[in-house]
């Protein structure tokens, strides 16, 4: 979704008479998006629209779970007030933190791992006589 048609949404519900759940149907999201949109709009401007995917660091993801513990708000209230696209992103990194700990909070890379290339060539040996191998191999 554009940036440009999630701030016509948030500007559709504000100027005017539509309901959101209508404007949510129109645009092919859930009426709780357009809540969301329209939350952080109010609360920190338009540029709060235009904010996609961010990488977080541990102590950013850190500051945030202090902030919340400290203040007792809401995971909602706490992504529309550091502006975190996802109030389910914050209680994730709740959890982790409580199993893991500050490691638990450091970014993964993603992705598949680089494939290394073998570098020792592996021979196929004849079994030693009477070893359990032996009994399986095929007779050369």
């Amino acid at each position: 979704m554009g940036v440009e048609q999630r701030i016509q949404a948030v500007q559709r519900y504000l100027h005017g008479n539509e309901p959101m759940i209508e404007i949510a149907k129109d645009i092919g999201v859930t009426a709780q998006v357009v809540s969301e949109w329209v939350r952080r709009n109010q609360k920190n401007g338009v540029e709060t629209s235009l904010k996609f995917y961010t990488k977080y660091s541990a102590d950013y993801k850190l500051n945030v779970l202090n902030y919340m513990n400290e203040t007792g708000t809401s995971s909602r209230d706490t992504a529309a007030l550091f502006i975190i696209s996802s109030p389910g992103m914050i209680r994730n990194w709740k959890l982790k933190f409580e199993v893991g700990g500050y490691d638990a909070l450091v970014s993964k890379k993603k992705g598949h791992p680089s494939m290394k290339k073998e570098t020792k060539r592996t021979t196929k040996s004849t079994p030693a006589e009477g070893s359990v191998e032996a009994l399986f191999h095929p007779l050369v």
